[in-house]
């Protein structure tokens, strides 16, 4: 499938193993690029589900594209009460996010931006997360075994605090892992 790819060279702007995993899985064959010294800091007046697509677009602004490539930019948000819990700056933050998603319902969105020569498109993609009533046990047991500091929000859905924590999602499973793949396919194949 998407063999109309083929004449691109396919390049992933993202560190994320995530990201690499799912993209792998559709089938595209692709390199890995990484764009440094971005300010990821969003504009104060941009409402919080705006941002996701807003960083993808600014990451995908910062690579030098070359003709023959198409370019795959992502950043995922989530929000809670309307304000971004961005990644923890070290454990103790990270067991306080999540002591503040406990038991609530929140919002995981991921902007995509994939670019080539004839132009860009971007969307976004929502997500809606409940979780179950954690134990504080619960929580230190994930942060100090699972090491969430690189995620926003401070957890992956794809681990442990996923199976036990997660009572309802409403919205695509793998857009709370970083990228909307069907999203994603459907936007590929029009390439």
């Amino acid at each position: 499938m998407l063999d109309n790819l083929k004449k691109y060279d396919v390049v992933l702007a993202s560190n994320s193993p995530r990201r690499r995993e799912l993209l792998s899985a559709l089938g595209v064959d692709y390199r890995v690029e990484l764009i440094e010294g971005i300010d990821e800091t969003p504009p104060a007046r941009l409402a919080a589900h705006g941002v996701a697509e807003y960083l993808s677009r600014l990451k995908a602004q910062a690579y030098a594209l070359k003709p023959d490539e198409l370019l795959i930019t992502a950043d995922t948000v989530v929000i809670l009460d309307d304000e971004l819990m961005g990644k923890p700056a070290n454990d103790a933050h990270a067991k306080a996010m999540l002591r503040r998603l406990n038991g609530r319902t929140h919002s995981v969105v991921t902007g995509v931006t994939v670019t080539t020569a004839h132009g860009v498109q971007s969307f976004s993609d929502e997500a809606l997360v409940t979780f179950d009533q954690l134990s504080d046990d619960e929580i230190d047991y994930y942060v100090e075994r699972y090491r969430p500091l690189d995620k926003a929000g401070a957890y992956g859905i794809q681990e442990w605090i996923g199976y036990i924590g997660v009572k309802e999602m409403r919205g695509s499973f793998y857009t709370v892992m970083g990228l909307p793949v069907q999203r994603l396919y459907s936007l590929l194949k029009t390439l």
